[in-house]
């Protein structure tokens, strides 16, 4: 048994690259699967949208834990290959937020009023033009404080990736706790740290929700 010294807390604030890099490469990876979901959601296409409904539906109503078990143990049995830890929590992170932020999308583009594409339209647009140009950056606006609250959620869902044994945040306050005998000091400082990642998004996120709604 020994103290909790300076070198500990340092450990807890290196853990933290991997806190931020799973986050990173989930939205990385995870936005351009969430705008395709989006718009085949929004879309008037049958197939694609049942697609896409079905796909978001199975995976909000699996647990993010759930999603990391299967891509670390149940993949390489299908496979029959290793899957690397962080490459299991890649795919299972960025599933996650492609169903999630798909689904907060697909609401920001339904909040931008047809008239909208009526009037793209009639500018001689392409669809593309009338979404890249008129309705992306509109639905962008509506979606921005929901997307901010996201990056939240998806920050503290990072310590799932202890269960796998990628060092990150979580991990690493379970090695010092182990070390030093002080698990309340020693949870109460990861408490702390994530709150100080997650509450200046939390009040940005509240923020942005009320000065984009005044300016609807």
């Amino acid at each position: 048994m020994r103290s909790f010294t300076f070198s500990d807390f340092l450990f807890l604030l290196t853990a933290l690259e991997w806190t931020f890099l799973m986050a990173a490469m989930a939205l990385a990876f995870g936005a351009p699967l969430a705008v395709l979901l989006a718009i085949a959601r929004s879309g008037k296409v049958m197939l694609p949208r049942y697609a896409a409904s079905a796909f978001i539906d199975l995976v909000q109503g699996i647990p993010l834990l759930g999603l990391l078990m299967f891509f670390y143990f149940g993949v390489p049995v299908l496979l029959g290959t290793d899957v690397p830890a962080l490459v299991a929590v890649g795919a299972a992170h960025t599933i996650y937020t492609a169903a999630f932020l798909g689904e907060v999308w697909r609401g920001g583009i339904q909040a931008v009023k047809q008239a909208q594409w009526e009037a793209g339209a009639c500018l001689g647009l392409s669809w593309q033009q009338q979404f890249i140009h008129i309705i992306g950056p509109q639905a962008f606006r509506v979606a921005l404080p929901a997307t901010v609250g996201f990056l939240v959620q998806l920050i503290k869902n990072t310590s799932l990736a202890s269960v796998v044994g990628i060092v990150e945040l979580a991990r690493a306050g379970q090695m010092v706790s182990a070390g030093t005998f002080q698990p309340l000091f020693v949870y109460l400082l990861i408490a702390g740290i994530y709150f100080a990642i997650c509450f200046p998004l939390t009040t940005w996120s509240r923020k942005l929700e009320a000065r984009l709604n005044g300016a609807r």
